[in-house]
């Protein structure tokens, strides 16, 4: 299953997908990983892996591209013939060029428990609330804002003291243990996509 990986910042999600890959825990490859940053670390991560890169140009908005540089996105995705796009930090709302180039296959991971916390700083939402557990999913992406098809979730408990970074801190082991896991899924279920 060829990947292409996009993010807009550290990649720590990324590095736990190639090391999955490496340690032959997931049956895949990285084709591309493109930011819409031009100094975000996740590109130099993926550099340091001898993958090809690609950054986007600037966009006029903060949370999404204009459909011209998303048509370009989906060009340069089908140029490395990517079977599944994998948003890993992306912090870009995903609009109709990409989703009806990539119909199903189109994956992200959220901080929370969703369908609850939806959006930014999901984390600090789930503090606010009050609630004694959140944690993360992997879901299929849709035209809803974290609103897709839930593929896996694991779950964390709030402890009492926790701090948004520490939390925030504990809920990202979890996701490096389970983006990987629900790719090796999803790669043994159509080895050439979703």
């Amino acid at each position: 299953m060829k990947l292409g990986i996009l993010g807009s910042g550290k990649g720590s999600n990324f590095i736990a997908i190639q090391q999955a890959i490496l340690d032959g825990k997931l049956p895949a490859e990285v084709v591309v990983v493109v930011s819409d940053h031009a100094h975000a670390p996740i590109i130099e991560r993926a550099r340091e892996f001898g993958l090809p890169t690609a950054i986007l140009p600037p966009s006029a908005f903060k949370t999404r591209l204009e459909p011209a540089i998303e048509e370009g996105l989906v060009a340069l995705l089908q140029r490395h013939r990517v079977d599944l796009v994998v948003l890993a930090g992306y912090m870009r709302v995903v609009k109709a060029p990409l989703l009806q180039a990539f119909p199903n296959r189109i994956v992200n991971i959220h901080p929370s428990l969703l369908p609850a916390f939806k959006g930014l700083h999901a984390w600090t939402q789930a503090l606010d609330a009050g609630v004694a557990e959140t944690g993360c999913t992997v879901h299929r992406v849709n035209e809803a804002i974290d609103g897709g098809e839930i593929l896996g979730q694991e779950r964390v408990p709030i402890l009492p003291g926790d701090t948004s970074e520490s939390l925030h801190a504990r809920i990202q082991a979890l996701e490096h243990r389970l983006y990987p896991a629900i790719l090796a899924q999803l790669a043994r279920v159509s080895p050439g996509g979703a």
